[in-house]
């Protein structure tokens, strides 16, 4: 468990200065914890537009001058008197040398607030393709270019690997519908409107996004599935790493082997892992999103194994509050009360101890 915070290390870490295995505890880190994953984000963006700054060589003569102006009063005697002169008597090289490098500042500060406040997009992304794909209506070769705006479409037994820059890939299925909606410095988003696809990411969290019907799911450093039906139901399935699925200010984690479904109008379900028991999934299922009420929560709380605390925990934040105490008393029953963690904090929905909950769960969950 990773349960003290990295906020220190996130300076090396954003420029790639820690030890492989340094790296990756920070990397597992933030995956879980969203007080440090926050620093990161401001971190890493102010390294992006570092990186940016373009590199140029200031004039020969430029320097000659400054070194100049600079050596001047180490060679002239103490005693020597000074000849009054105005403030702004400068020579008109000595002007023209200052307006060059305020040009120069003035220029570098427009390019970097064009690439960060307007985040212009880079032109398009790489496409490898088998069968009848189609960009923007115009059937492609083996090779093409995914263009912001455009979409791409897979027909019968045609498949498509979308390349995301330098931080991963995506494949799409058959009969599959994506679009290019962004791709930059700080954010690259797709939108699939049916079908399936599998992305497999290698970034830090929160630079990869997918846009759906039903919800907007975010990459926070992970392999998984997500599949759109013909109604705009989206399934997330996660095999490695975390993802968040957000729709109308509700935010769900699902974590390696688990699973979560969101529809429209409504957003995402309650998380569970593959492997839970097909009552259990169903009675979820109506409880989310058929007003079920009673029995389908009776039957998830019985059918809860200790491993199904994680979506126990999800649902302390939905229910109502007499529901809570109910949803709590299971939880303790199957895992006990961690060391550390009170019942009123739980109850109140405190941050902290939901976090905390979160993370002393990580044996039991995985």
């Amino acid at each position: 468990m990773f349960t003290k915070h990295v906020i220190k290390q996130l300076s090396a870490y954003c420029n790639g200065e820690l030890a492989a295995d340094q790296s990756q505890r920070v990397r597992e880190h933030l995956l879980a914890c969203k007080r440090c994953r926050k620093e990161h984000d401001e971190i890493k963006l102010g390294v992006n537009l570092a990186q940016q700054l373009p590199l140029a060589s200031a004039p020969a003569e430029i320097w000659s001058e400054i070194e100049a102006l600079l050596d001047e009063p180490s060679r002239r005697p103490v005693f020597e008197p000074k000849a009054p002169r105005l403030v702004f008597a400068f020579t008109w090289y000595r002007v023209a040398a200052v307006s060059a490098v305020l040009l120069a500042a003035v220029v570098i500060g427009l390019i970097v607030s064009s690439r960060s406040i307007y985040n212009v997009p880079r032109a398009s992304l790489e496409v490898d393709s088998v069968g009848a794909v189609r960009i923007g209506g115009d059937t492609v070769g083996n090779k093409g270019r995914l263009a912001v705006g455009e979409t791409l479409e897979t027909g019968d037994f045609a498949k498509a690997k979308v390349t995301v820059s330098e931080i991963g890939e995506v494949e799409l299925d058959s009969n599959s519908k994506i679009r290019l909606v962004r791709t930059g410095q700080t954010e690259h988003r797709l939108a699939l409107d049916h079908g399936r696809m599998r992305a497999t990411i290698s970034a830090p969290p929160r630079l990869f996004f997918v846009d759906t019907p039903a919800a907007e799911a975010i990459d926070l450093g992970c392999v998984y599935t997500l599949q759109v039906d013909d109604a705009g139901t989206s399934l997330l399935h996660v095999t490695l790493g975390w993802v968040a699925l957000v729709r109308n200010g509700r935010e769900v984690y699902v974590p390696r082997y688990a699973m979560c479904e969101a529809r429209p109008g409504i957003g995402p379900g309650t998380p569970y892992f593959e492997d839970a028991s097909e009552t259990f999934v169903r009675a979820l299922e109506e409880f989310d999103f058929e007003n079920g009420g009673e029995r389908p929560f009776n039957t998830v709380l019985a059918e809860a194994r200790p491993r199904d605390t994680f979506t126990l925990w999800h649902l302390l934040s939905t229910v109502q509050e007499n529901q809570r105490v109910r949803v709590l008393d299971r939880m303790i029953e199957l895992v006990g009360l961690p060391t550390g963690i009170t019942r009123e904090g739980t109850l109140r929905l405190d941050q902290e101890t939901l976090d905390a909950w979160k993370d002393e769960m990580d044996t039991v969950w995985f």
